[in-house]
Parts: C-alpha cells; sequence; structure tokens
C-alpha cells in the first residue's frame, strides 16, 4: 500500500493532479475562515460549541457538519456545497417522475449536460432562500438562544450583502468541485464533503484525549475503554468498507449474433446489484425530516406536545425508533425511484442478453426487482445500526458527540465512500502505467 503512494508521486499526470487537488481543497477550506462582512462570530461560535456537545445539534449540528466548520465563523461559504447537492437531489427525484426530463437522461451527454444546467439554476435559486433565512437568523439570534447581537448594522442591506456573499461562496465551492473532477483526482463535490467533516478530526482526537484524563485524581475511562473502543472503531470501518462494496453478481449471457460475416456477442458477464444501492441517501432524507417536528411541537404551549417535543429530542428512545424505521423507509424509497428493473430489462432483451434460467422481458424485471429487494434489505438494516450507533454511544456511555460520530453515521459513510471511489481512480492510473496498485501485488505480476 505505502508503495503504491510512493508509486504515484512517481507519475508526472497522477502527480499534477493529485497536487492539483490539494491546492484547490486548500482554497475550499480558505472560503470556510473568511467571514460575512458586518457579523460578529465570536457569540455565534460559542453558541455552536454548545450545540456540538448535544447528540448531534439537530439541524445546527448538521449544517455545521457539512459547510467544514463555517458555520460557526459565519464564513462565505456558510451554505457551503449542500444547495448544489440538494439540487441534483430533486433533479434526480423529478426525472423519475417527469416524463420530460426522463427523456433528457436517455439522451446520452447532451442530455446530461441540460439536467446540470437545471440543478445549477436550481441550485443559485436554494443558495438565495437559504442565505435570505440566515440572514434573518442572524440579526434575531434570541430565536437561536443568542442573548447578544450578532449582526453589526441590521436591515436590508445586510441581508442583500449576506445573500450575495453566501450564494456567490457556493457557487465558487461548486465550480472548484467541477474542476477537481476534471482536472484533478476523484469526485470533486465528494471530496469537498469529505473535508469538512475530517476538518473536525482534531478536535475529536482533542476530546478523544480528554476523556482519559483523570479529573479530581479519577479518570472517567481508562485503558480497557481505550482498547474497546479502538477495535469497535476498527470493525466498524472494516463493516462499512464492506458493505460499501458489497454487490450481487447476477449472470448474463449475450446470445450470438451474426451481422453480415461477422459474429456478436456470446460472452458471458454479469450483472453487479449494490447491496448498499442507497448510499448515505437514506440518513439524510432521516435526519432532515426529524429536525422539524421538536421545534414545531416545542412551539405549542399544552404539556402533551410539550412532552412530545422532548422525546424527539436527538437521542431520545422515540426519536431512535422513528430514525431507525425513517431510513429503512428511505432506503427502498431510494431504490424504488433509482433502479428501473424494467428499463434494465428492456435494453438487456434489446442487446440478445439474459439471465439464465429466466425468460427476457417482464420475467426479468420481475427476478431482478425481487432480488433488489432481498438485498435492500440486508443494505438497510447496516444502515440503521450504523447510522443509530453514534446517538448510543454519546446518550449511554456518555461518550462525547464528536468522538462518537466518527463510529458510524453520515461521517463515516461519506468518509470511507468517497476514500475508496479516489483509491479505485489512483488505482486505475496505477495499473495503467504498469506500476502496482492497492491490490495484492502476486495478482499484478502473474497478469504481467
Amino acid at each position: 500500500m505505502f508503495s503504491a503512494f510512493v508509486n504515484s508521486l512517481k507519475i508526472p499526470d497522477l502527480r499534477t493532479r493529485i497536487f492539483y487537488t490539494l491546492g484547490l481543497v486548500f482554497v475550499v477550506r480558505i472560503l470556510s475562515i473568511i467571514p460575512t462582512p458586518g457579523v460578529d462570530a465570536v457569540a455565534l461560535r460559542e453558541f455552536i460549541a454548545q450545540v456540538r456537545a448535544t447528540a448531534g445539534g439537530g439541524f445546527v449540528g448538521l449544517f455545521d457538519l457539512f459547510s467544514g466548520g463555517a458555520l460557526e465563523n459565519v464564513a462565505i461559504g456558510t451554505l457551503g456545497i449542500m444547495p448544489n447537492i440538494s439540487a441534483s437531489i430533486i433533479m434526480q427525484l423529478m426525472t423519475a417522475v417527469v416524463p420530460s426530463l426522463e427523456r433528457l437522461a436517455r439522451e446520452g451527454d447532451t442530455g446530461r449536460q441540460k439536467i446540470n444546467q437545471y440543478s445549477r439554476l436550481l441550485t443559485v435559486a436554494l443558495c438565495i432562500v437559504q442565505g435570505y433565512a440566515m440572514a434573518v437568523a442572524l440579526e434575531h439570534p434570541e430565536g437561536l438562544g443568542i442573548n447578544r447581537q450578532i449582526v453589526m448594522i441590521p436591515g436590508l442591506r445586510f441581508r442583500l450583502l449576506a445573500v450575495l456573499t453566501m450564494t456567490t461562496g457556493t457557487m465558487l465551492l461548486m465550480w472548484l468541485g467541477e474542476q477537481i473532477t476534471e482536472r484533478g483526482i476523484g469526485n470533486g463535490i465528494s471530496l469537498i464533503i469529505t473535508i469538512s467533516i475530517i476538518s473536525r478530526l482534531p478536535g475529536a482526537v482533542q476530546a478523544g484525549l480528554a476523556m482519559f484524563k483523570p479529573v479530581d485524581g479519577v479518570a472517567q475511562f481508562g485503558v480497557f475503554h481505550l482498547v474497546g473502543m479502538l477495535i469497535m472503531l476498527f470493525l466498524v470501518i472494516a463493516g462499512v468498507v464492506a458493505v460499501t462494496q458489497a454487490q450481487r453478481k447476477i449472470p448474463v449471457q449475450y446470445a450470438k449474433r451474426v451481422i453480415g460475416r461477422k459474429v456478436y456477442g456470446g460472452q458471458s458477464t454479469y450483472m453487479p446489484l449494490r447491496v448498499n444501492y442507497s448510499g448515505v441517501m437514506p440518513i439524510i432524507f432521516a435526519q432532515a425530516i426529524l429536525m422539524f417536528p421538536a421545534k414545531l411541537f416545542g412551539m405549542i404551549k399544552m404539556d402533551f406536545f410539550q412532552r412530545l417535543a422532548y422525546a424527539l429530542q436527538v437521542g431520545g428512545t422515540l426519536y431512535n425508533v422513528l430514525y431507525a424505521l425513517m431510513i429503512l423507509f428511505f432506503s427502498y424509497f431510494w431504490v424504488a425511484t433509482q433502479f428501473n428493473p424494467i428499463q434494465i430489462a428492456d435494453d438487456l432483451k434489446k442487446y440478445g442478453g439474459y439471465v439464465p434460467g429466466i425468460r427476457p422481458g417482464r420475467p426479468t424485471a420481475e427476478f431482478l426487482d425481487r432480488t433488489m429487494t432481498r438485498i435492500t434489505l440486508a443494505g438497510a438494516i447496516f444502515l440503521t445500526v450504523i447510522a443509530v450507533l453514534p446517538s448510543i454511544m454519546a446518550q449511554q456511555f456518555n461518550i462525547p458527540w464528536i468522538v462518537s460520530s466518527f463510529f458510524g453515521g453520515t461521517s463515516l459513510l461519506i468518509i470511507v465512500g468517497v476514500m475508496l471511489d479516489t483509491m479505485r481512480q489512483v488505482e486505475a492510473h496505477l495499473i495503467t502505467r504498469h506500476y502496482d496498485g492497492f491490490l495484492k501485488k502476486g495478482k499484478l505480476r502473474s497478469r504481467r
């Protein structure tokens, strides 16, 4: 593995891509530090520190997670890359529902470019709405539980300036992500989110070390707890890697076709169906929806609704149960909207392919749908366990949230998925130029 990292710097093209990516990542981190004009970030930073101490911090904690700490600095990159991610998700869901967008998606590169253009326009609209809402929230900090003024000179001028600044920051982040994808290594948008999450790692390490320091001569955690946490971290990461790469291989046989004097087809291949087909999306959907009921019920001054709002706080029993059920639901919802077995079966039939033992056409579609339903259940259960694990560690074992969040949840799934994708791209460059990659050397040498 270490030789693969060394070899990656020996290839001029790959070395240029790696350093280009690192340079743009440095620019991304700068955007999370430069503050928005007219804002006092000290009070908001203190508030964010209090929010991080809770189990996830609700909406504010999730927002600060994906912005890479830009929220606590009220930086020009406060909105982060999430408006672009939200616009892409909306366009993907609309593609499965709106016939005109579905036709565009089937037109190849031209259609995809048109859909990407719609996503950019929708990103600008979301940035304007979210930026204005952020400016209003900063002008009225009492709604966030802050007792001091954050905005120096509130008013329409500040709101316009904040919207313009934050929208520009998000569009710049989106452009940097596209440049990384085109000229760097890895998926640019995903790398920006990953770097934003990893930026919290030094704080997590510091909080983890503080757990084992004695207070009044007595340490809350000992060596036994440290060994247990390290073993658990290793097992969780190994499990995430295994399930992320796990797939069900459906054998596909192509019939021989004679066109002129040439014979086409006749080969055997397989169709990979991912166990975790929906990725991290069910967790993001479930978190986004469960943020609002506690706030809404808390506004109703009645004992029943107040108790319900308290029960729906992040980390509570009712919250975890609903959280798990919603992850299961959205896992199947995402597969139902994105996986089209009828279209796959039609494409196989068109090109002379079939699944051995299954008739082409509708029986193949039913077989693929039944198979995907079964393996999605395994992936959904895995996602549920990984998502609830940090909350259980924080609530039951009194582990700081910033530490427990790296033992599962959105953070770990995104980091592992993006790192695996980036390593695959580096691997492809190395093998193309006859260098050993991250696989076992014996296999590569035997192929030579």
